[in-house]
């Protein structure tokens, strides 16, 4: 029986439980990964949940009258993905729902509109929950759901399936709805798939204490990775400004973004900069205020789709295609290895482009 277990629930780990137009890179990540190393990595999950006797409270579906929620998300490294795979959250409306997560990814979420409280140390384990949404079965997931809430039933967003690179968002909401019942019909769910994101109201009111142009742009600079950090901003500000003289820009982005502030800054006294002087969400709230980010793949790009900020975005090795949403208002370009393969007149071009609608 545990053999067959095993061999039936395999098939998941590349494979969805639902039929939905979702992009994603399945045949790439066959063809680079062999299987027997995500046979190891499915094996060792599956045996968390068999000998820590999890199986029996598995399910594949959330039912109306479970409404107090604990949902577990500390697979989600970074802003950008948290925001993408807790975007279905706003399919959870009117329910309870507490929130675990790391202490970074908690910042953001402080006073959100869907979930209750934000834990990332310990929660009240004396809580009772009707349901746990864990994000996946890695084995921290699975610990962490054995410890808050051992005999709770529970179902999970990405379940064994690991490894393919999917448009999270759409994953995200087509696998609640799935679990949902499939309440909503695919053409619905693909006019409200974006991130959520809630500002504050001390974070609005420091932002507006800023006194921000009335029109302007904002453009985020730096970048975590390498491939996803463009190099040839100044130029591409040159152009606009070459354009539209009476442009406002403002630049943002983390401590990464430093050592690009000082060459751009120069360009013109229509730049301010609040590059690594805001929180992620005040940062967010710049955003919002604003006529269109430019910027490349990455959490601040999320972030403008959460609040319908226009963005004009910059990609590479994942395209458009398997980040944005039909219902988000995006001009994009796409280099295949290297955001810097996109050369800075098509930037310009994008602009232009923006301008004209």
């Amino acid at each position: 029986m545990l053999f067959k277990n095993i061999k039936e629930n395999f098939f998941f780990t590349t494979n969805f439980e639902f039929e939905n137009s979702i992009p994603h890179l399945k045949k790439r990540y066959l063809a680079e990964t062999g299987i027997l190393k995500r046979l190891l990595k499915f094996v060792k999950r599956y045996l968390i949940l068999y000998f820590k006797n999890q199986l029996r409270f598995e399910s594949r579906e959330i039912l109306d009258s479970e409404k107090k929620i604990l949902w577990i998300n500390v697979s989600a490294p970074s802003f950008g993905d948290s925001l993408m795979d807790l975007s279905s959250r706003v399919l959870l409306e009117g329910r309870h729902i507490d929130l675990y997560t790391n202490k970074k990814i908690a910042e953001i979420y402080k006073n959100d509109n869907f979930f209750s409280n934000i834990y990332y140390d310990d929660i009240d384990t004396n809580y009772t929950y009707d349901l746990v949404i864990l994000d996946s079965y890695s084995s921290r997931s699975i610990l962490r759901k054995i410890h808050f809430a051992p005999k709770t039933k529970f179902v999970s967003m990405y379940g064994f399936f690991n490894g393919p690179e999917v448009n999270r968002v759409l994953f995200s909401f087509f696998k609640l709805n799935f679990l949902l019942g499939s309440k909503y019909s695919e053409e619905e769910i693909l006019k409200i798939a974006r991130p959520s994101l809630t500002i504050s109201n001390p974070d609005k009111d420091l932002i507006s204490s800023l006194n921000l142009p009335q029109n302007f742009i904002t453009l985020a600079i730096g970048g975590e990775w390498p491939y996803r950090t463009y190099n040839n901003w100044p130029k591409v500000i040159e152009e606009i400004l070459t354009i539209n003289p009476k442009q406002e820009i403002l630049l943002v982005g983390s401590e990464n973004a430093l050592t690009f502030e000082d060459e751009i800054i120069k360009i013109s006294k229509n730049i301010k900069s609040y590059v690594a002087k805001l929180s992620f969400n005040q940062t967010a709230e710049v955003i919002r205020n604003s006529d269109l980010l430019i910027c490349c793949d990455g959490g601040l790009m999320h972030a403008a789709n959460a609040l319908e900020t226009p963005v004009l975005a910059l990609f590479a090795k994942l395209t458009e295609k398997m980040q944005l949403t039909p219902a988000i208002r995006a001009y994009s370009l796409y280099g295949e290895f290297d955001v810097n393969e996109i050369q800075y007149q098509k930037i310009v071009g994008k602009y232009g482009n923006y301008l004209r609608s």
